[in-house]
């Protein structure tokens, strides 16, 4: 069966594209490489792809994301280390930007927060697989670090 080689891209319909841009270049440091200016904008993390995401507007009265309906829980960044995890943790916090809370997945530990139009995003950091368990529950244990909350205490 052939199969895809990779998730290329996400596409988010955001009601003010400009506003969006800002939160993403601004809170992940993304850079922006074409827009079609008050219609789309596309960002990416520094791979060797056009772009990881697309911010398509939708228009200001669009209703935003809502739970317990099908679609699009999160999606999420990896971060190149824990450390940048934690750096990132400050900035939004620094940044008021909502946060949701901090995931303990065993094998990762990654940081929930909101963009302006209320679609949830997760940073993360995960262990190298020479470091998974050998009995392949991945998502079992703790993560052998905690990220501190710059709000507060150790999470």
């Amino acid at each position: 069966m052939v199969k895809p080689k990779q998730l290329g891209h996400l596409v988010l319909r955001v009601r003010d594209v400009e506003r969006s841009e800002k939160f993403y270049t601004e809170n992940l440091g993304l850079s922006v490489t074409t827009k079609r200016p008050g219609v789309m904008t596309f960002l990416s993390a520094g791979s060797d792809a056009s772009h990881e995401l697309a911010l398509m507007a939708v228009g200001a009265d669009a209703p935003g994301p809502e739970q317990n309906r099908v679609g699009l829980y999160h999606f999420a960044w990896e971060m190149e280390s824990f450390d940048d995890l934690q750096e990132l943790f400050g900035q939004m916090r620094e940044n008021d930007v909502k946060i949701g809370g901090v995931g303990d997945h065993g094998i990762s530990i990654g940081i929930y927060f909101f963009d302006p139009d209320g679609n949830e995003i997760e940073a993360f950091y995960e262990l190298p697989k020479d470091q998974w368990p050998e009995d392949g529950n991945l998502f079992a244990g703790e993560f052998p670090q905690k990220l501190v909350d710059p709000a507060a205490a150790v999470v």
